[in-house]
């Protein structure tokens, strides 16, 4: 892709901002950024573009496109809505829009792995990364995870593996992005402020395998009967798999084992209780992993002992501290409630939890219904408090507070914890509204818990 000497707006500076800005700096584009943020609230990301000959236009967007002059290529942040009225300008001007997937993807070299789904993603986009790395092979491990696939884009290799993690708000955006595997884990109501309808949401998940072919790969959770019902229509060579079923082709759980059928012949894997990682949500994850591993030939017993020595990744059912017999467990990457509740199921022993954050429009009745005699108090912050409040109550659930942020949900939840408690923070909920991201309040969470040991 030839960018020497094109004009490129990057809408959105945002967490893939700065590599996107570098890249195309280094291709020789000439590049003029815009960002509803004012420049006070960006100098950390200007200052790291300070030596690069970069155009502003901040704290608001240009009123016309007509007077940014000449536009070659539009890329906009995964966080920019595409029905603004400024990107509709663009479009009516017939300027290519993408993504910085999209455009790292026409850069890039290599076997491309791309993983979406509601929730799992981070921890099978690790676990499959560490997979290829135990194999010998290159793997970068990019996307939503934290490491914008710009970033890789440029120094990749023809025999290196790239393992994304696909967001719906990176999918919306995507036009000729080809994984070699694709896989989506799971479908629940999320992001429904940003996409408005389940069937927007689904469909932007499902833009993932739109341009494969019959030679690429579809990983598919059979369990899930909408992504049963929709992979259907897909054009790539399906690879299902099942925690729940004995499928005749596939990988799935049998006899407390995970196995492989394919061409009639059936392969033992690993027995399920060998995996490192805890929980059914868990073995989902792995569950995947071996399915995408397996399609690129990985041997099985690299993805043996990667299932019984992976760790997990930080933020998702993570193993703080333990203080006079309480545990402390950062989930602060369950930002929607399906993701909380697989915590919930994961922990045996009696639950305080810590939940509340930014209002993405869901509601948080099966959320409540879920705690099963579990959860012994639950203290609520953030812009969702209320209606966490009401709907407990609405539920028969009394055990709520209300407090003010995280630091008074940790305190008042040690102060009436007892020894053998768990002190959960599983918000349910994404962080934005007192946190830059689900990472910051992860380790807000674990700075205050360090404080309760002074």
């Amino acid at each position: 892709m030839n960018l020497k000497s094109k004009n490129v707006l990057v809408i959105g500076l945002a967490v893939t901002g700065v590599p996107l800005v570098k890249a195309l700096c280094q291709l020789g584009a000439n590049v003029v950024v815009n960002d509803l943020k004012k420049e006070e609230y960006l100098t950390d990301s200007i200052s790291l573009l300070s030596n690069l000959n970069v155009n502003y236009i901040l704290g608001k967007h240009p009123e016309t496109i007509e007077s940014l002059g000449h536009l070659d290529l539009v890329v906009v942040s995964p966080g920019v809505p595409l029905d603004i009225p400024f990107i509709d300008q663009i479009k009516n001007k017939g300027i290519e829009i993408i993504g910085e997937i999209e455009l790292a993807y026409r850069l890039s070299k290599g076997h491309i792995v791309a993983i979406t789904g509601t929730n799992g993603k981070t921890t099978t986009t690790a676990l499959v990364g560490e997979i290829f790395k135990n194999a010998g092979r290159t793997a970068h491990v990019v996307g939503n995870i934290g490491v914008a696939f710009i970033s890789k884009a440029l120094e990749t290799n023809e025999d290196d593996v790239i393992v994304i993690e696909t967001s719906s708000f990176q999918l919306e955006s995507i036009v000729d992005f080809q994984p070699e595997v694709g896989a989506i884990l799971n479908l629940t109501p999320d992001h429904l402020n940003r996409h408005k309808t389940m069937e927007n949401y689904q469909e932007a998940k499902f833009n993932l395998f739109k341009n494969q072919v019959a030679n690429n790969i579809a990983v598919i959770n059979y369990d899930d009967l909408t992504l049963r019902e929709r992979s259907k229509t897909l054009s790539a060579t399906k690879i299902y798999f099942s925690r729940k079923t004995l499928l005749k082709e596939g990988i799935f759980v049998d006899n407390q084992k995970i196995v492989l059928i394919k061409d009639g012949e059936k392969i033992d894997i690993i027995s399920i209780d060998e995996i490192y990682i805890p929980g059914k949500h868990n073995l989902e994850n792995a569950l995947a992993a071996t399915a995408i591993a397996l399609s690129l030939n990985v041997d099985i017993e690299v993805i043996k002992h990667t299932l019984k020595t992976f760790i997990g990744v930080e933020h998702r059912i993570e193993p703080v501290d333990i203080i006079n017999g309480v545990k402390f467990i950062n989930d602060s990457k369950a930002t929607n409630s399906d993701a909380a509740i697989k915590a919930l199921e994961a922990i045996d022993t009696p639950i305080l939890l810590l939940a509340g954050g930014l209002d993405k429009g869901t509601e948080f009745d099966d959320f409540i219904n879920a705690f099963n005699g579990k959860v012994r108090h639950m203290f609520v912050y953030g812009e969702t408090a209320q209606t966490l409040l009401e709907t407990a109550k609405r539920l028969n659930f009394d055990y709520v507070t209300r407090v003010e942020n995280l630091e008074d949900a940790v305190k008042s939840a040690y102060n009436i914890s007892t020894n053998g408690d768990t002190i959960l923070l599983s918000p349910a909920c994404a962080s934005w509204d007192m946190y830059e991201n689900f990472e910051m309040r992860g380790k807000h969470f674990k700075e205050i818990v360090a404080q309760l040991r002074r």
